[in-house]
């Protein structure tokens, strides 16, 4: 392998997203950012705040992992236990190749909704918006065979499926009309065919056992398990290699797509990665939610800390509504961002690296240990609740400190 696709490939790691994030946070608290001032001391009031959600969502401190599966949970309702407890699957990895498929086709399209866009509930009526709503518009899709070729196999997305589907197909099942408009919708769509394409093109990943499908992972992952595990880390290298095309042609090096990964002139390296800060939220998204499916199909996955925290609005959000990020320009809190522009790619990065300190400071004041909390429920308990929480008590739309345009494909 050439040098630079060497170092590209490295790129693709949940360890390479914390060191450079940890870079960029030891160059903070220095204050050398151009952005933003760390005012570290107020992190104290942060853990409190998340610690005090956490207690509120889940007295026992019995915290599930931060994963889409929580969001198909609605009034109450587990909605695909439900869909899953009438399905008759053949086998164990029947199940879990359909849980894999809807997990992957529900977090691709779980990009920020905004705060305009609805999504009314066929079964109760109620309107639920942002991540809540994708997730339940896409079970619902799911359900329907949306995302599948053969009528006679709803449950299930492949590669015909995803192909055929069209901006009007996809609006329809997000609900999508004039008067509720949904940003980044071709982004979206395109996300979606682009999945079908790769997976047709790599029948040794996706159609081991089966038919083509995005579920077909399952197989790939299980075959790499030694003695029926496999590590968070590992997973997540696996779908940053395997769904890496799929993502828009952003940055690339040595012809490898980087995905999640942005410049910031702050992090400079001795070699062809110099200025690249990866983050790759939606990828890690995606491996927290793979990590129950495998659990049902006997697949152990150890070292869940082996990801990160993500980089993601409610998460970041949180640090800059608790003061511990602080604009150095206040007027750039009324501008709109690109995701491009250094200064969201430097919040990020922020964001990840206090999210691992504010983990450790959560189980000091607990006086629990990272087995008994993890990172992913950290973020469930959590800092994700938090985050929104405190946005909806200082802005009357619930929207992030900073405004970042959206493509459909980041947040």
């Amino acid at each position: 392998m050439k040098p630079e696709a060497a170092v590209a490939f490295s790129l693709l790691s949940a360890q390479e997203v914390r060191e450079r994030a940890q870079r960029m946070l030891i160059l903070g608290l220095d204050d050398k950012l151009p952005y933003f001032r760390i005012e570290l001391e107020r992190l104290d009031n942060t853990v409190d705040l998340v610690v005090d959600t956490t207690r509120r969502n889940y007295p026992s401190l019995a915290v599930p992992f931060h994963s889409r599966w929580r969001h198909f949970v609605f009034n109450s309702e587990d909605r695909w236990a439900a869909i899953d407890k009438a399905a008759n699957w053949r086998d164990a990895a029947a199940r879990t190749r359909a849980a894999f498929d809807l997990a992957i086709v529900s977090v691709l399209l779980d990009a920020s909704a905004g705060p305009q866009w609805q999504y009314c509930d066929p079964v109760t009526g109620r309107s639920v918006g942002r991540s809540e709503g994708l997730a339940l518009a896409s079970l619902d899709m799911f359900r329907r065979g949306v995302f599948s070729s053969h009528p006679s196999d709803p449950l299930q997305a492949d590669t015909e499926g995803l192909m055929r589907l069209s901006e009007a197909i996809v609006g329809d099942g997000l609900q999508v009309s004039s008067s509720n408009s949904l940003p980044g919708m071709s982004g979206r769509v395109d996300l979606l065919r682009r999945l079908g394409t790769l997976i047709a093109a790599k029948p040794d990943v996706f159609s081991r056992e089966d038919i083509p499908r995005p579920g077909g992972v399952f197989d790939h992952l299980a075959a790499m398990s030694d003695e029926h595990e496999i590590a968070a880390a590992t997973v997540l290298s696996e779908l940053l290699h395997q769904f890496g095309p799929v993502w828009p042609s952003r940055l690339t090096l040595d012809g490898v797509p980087l995905g999640d990964c942005w410049r910031h002139p702050a992090i400079v390296t001795p070699d062809a990665s110099s200025g690249l800060v990866p983050l790759h939220k939606l990828s890690q998204w995606l491996a927290y939610s793979l990590i129950e499916p495998m659990q049902w199909a006997g697949i152990s996955v150890s070292d869940i800390d082996g990801l990160t925290g993500l980089a993601e609005y409610r998460n970041g959000g949180l640090l800059i509504d608790t003061g511990v990020l602080v604009l150095r320009d206040t007027a750039d809190a009324a501008r709109n961002h690109d995701v491009a522009s250094p200064l969201v790619v430097e919040w990020r990065a922020l964001t990840v690296a206090l999210l691992d300190r504010l983990a450790e400071s959560m189980r000091s004041r607990l006086k629990i240990d990272r087995k008994s909390m993890s990172l992913a429920q950290v973020l469930e308990g959590g800092t994700w609740s938090a985050g929104r929480l405190i946005a909806n008590k200082l802005r009357s739309d619930g929207s992030p400190p900073v405004k970042v345009v959206s493509d459909g494909t980041v947040f």
